[in-house]
């Protein structure tokens, strides 16, 4: 009966696209997670799902999550109020920076690229940075999630000195691994879906073209102009001062690197990426709110408009909140040891790393995270990789990038939604638009780790 694990996010994922509504989704798929583990009792499963959901908070790491998501809501919010939004964009675009689509589109790639300490933060900064660009220039805000979301998931692995390499790092210390820093760094140059997707990335942007659904997006004229979703989609404000944009930002940034350098004491890699990044939001958020106050553009209502911005994002926090309690229900009911088993089964060595791929895009794609399928699968990995002679970086590498395949698939996923939510564009059309890249990626992915299996 291990096999009924896998249903509820598999309902979840069926009726996330059937129905378009991503709570629906979350919600049934949780009842019947723990229906599962009551016994099939559905009371008690619809019981099960209120304790499970009261749990998360149990965790600091959640609860900072959440409440980073909200907070950033003000950030954001104040930084428009004031103008620096508007004229920073004017100033990009005045400057030549961001003039064209191309232009514009470049300069948020590599801005993707640049804020490689944590990926929230880098989706939310992008986005806020990329959205007015994308508009006034009449690109999708489709074409802009794309973007961001496959250029801030992939550098988080790929550039480790951040949250996701001090938790890999613990993970394969907690595994035995020896040298575990310098299995870590190996992983970089075989972390192939990571490299593939943000070279796609720019050749899309360099080329301005694009194909399957995000071409019929842009091509039916559903850009920017007809974008009515998402939060913060006001008129934007007069241009005021660059720098109520500029110094926020640099505040969150910097605040990041600096609280994790303090956590981890003064090793970035051991540092409490879900500490530093509220921490530094919290302090951006004070910052902006007094460059606000400056900028006079709100007197007698900078409190109440910080409400208003977080209460904008209280839909998609909601989304990531019911996430996160599906996530820790599918991890009692199992789940991710069954999918381990099934990656494990296969007797042909040089298959391993593309089965662990595969594995754990399936995992990530439906958990919708891809730290929950590193904590079940690099267990898995390490004895399997040594005990079949395959290169320990390489079977890492493959678990490292599978996961972030999965979650560029899945409608579920935190960042995915993270991403829809920072562009300013319909969640399940940035899910159906992206999933082509993402499946170029994962396909030509798997081929070169079965050469690396082949070669190894």
């Amino acid at each position: 009966m291990e096999w009924l694990t896998i249903t509820p996010p598999l309902l979840a994922i069926i009726i996330a696209v059937w129905t378009r509504n991503v709570f629906w989704a979350l919600g049934i798929a949780i009842w019947l997670s723990e229906t599962i583990i009551a016994g099939f009792n559905p009371f008690m499963g619809a019981l099960g799902g209120i304790d499970r959901a009261v749990g998360v908070f149990d965790s600091p790491y959640n609860t900072r999550v959440l409440l980073f998501c909200l907070i950033i809501g003000a950030l954001i919010v104040y930084m428009q109020r004031s103008g620096g939004i508007s004229a920073m964009v004017e100033r990009l675009q005045n400057s030549g920076f961001a003039s064209t689509p191309r232009r514009a589109g470049l300069v948020t790639a590599i801005c993707g690229l640049l804020i490689f300490v944590e990926t929230n933060i880098s989706l939310l900064t992008t986005g806020i940075l990329g959205r007015p660009l994308f508009d006034k220039l009449k690109v999708s805000r489709e074409r802009l999630a794309y973007i961001i979301d496959s250029t801030c998931a992939p550098v988080s692995v790929l550039v480790l000195f951040n949250g996701w390499g001090a938790y890999l790092l613990g993970l394969l210390n907690e595994n035995g691994v020896e040298g575990a820093t310098g299995v870590l760094m190996s992983t970089i140059a075989l972390n192939f879906y990571a490299w593939i997707t943000i070279a796609l990335v720019f050749a899309t942007v360099l080329s301005n073209k694009t194909f399957g659904p995000l071409a019929a997006v842009e091509k039916s004229g559903g850009g920017a102009a007809a974008v009515v979703t998402g939060p913060f989609n006001e008129a934007p404000e007069p241009p005021s001062r660059a720098v109520y944009m500029a110094i926020p930002l640099l505040v969150m940034i910097g605040g990041t690197i600096g609280f994790m350098l303090w956590t981890g004491d003064g090793d970035i890699r051991q540092g409490s990426g879900a500490q530093a990044i509220l921490w530094s939001v919290i302090l951006a958020t004070a910052v902006a709110f007094i460059c606000l106050a400056h900028s006079k553009r709100a007197k007698g209502e900078l409190v109440d408009l910080g409400f208003k911005g977080m209460g904008d994002l209280l839909p998609a926090v909601t989304m990531i909140y019911l996430a996160l309690v599906l996530g820790a229900s599918l991890n009692a009911v199992g789940m991710r040891e069954f999918i381990a088993s099934i990656a494990s089964s296969f007797p042909a060595p040089w298959m391993i790393p593309a089965i662990l791929f595969v594995a754990a895009g399936i995992t990530s794609f439906t958990a919708g995270t891809s730290w929950g399928t590193y904590g079940i699968l690099v267990p898995v990995a390490v004895p399997l990789a040594v005990g079949a002679g395959v290169p320990l970086p390489l079977a890492i590498a493959a678990v490292m990038g599978g996961g972030v395949f999965g979650d560029h698939c899945s409608p579920i996923s935190d960042t995915t939604i993270i991403a829809s939510l920072a562009s300013g564009c319909d969640h399940m059309e940035h899910v159906r638009t992206q999933l082509p890249y993402a499946l170029v990626g994962g396909v030509s992915a798997t081929g070169l780790y079965l050469l690396a299996g082949l070669a190894a």
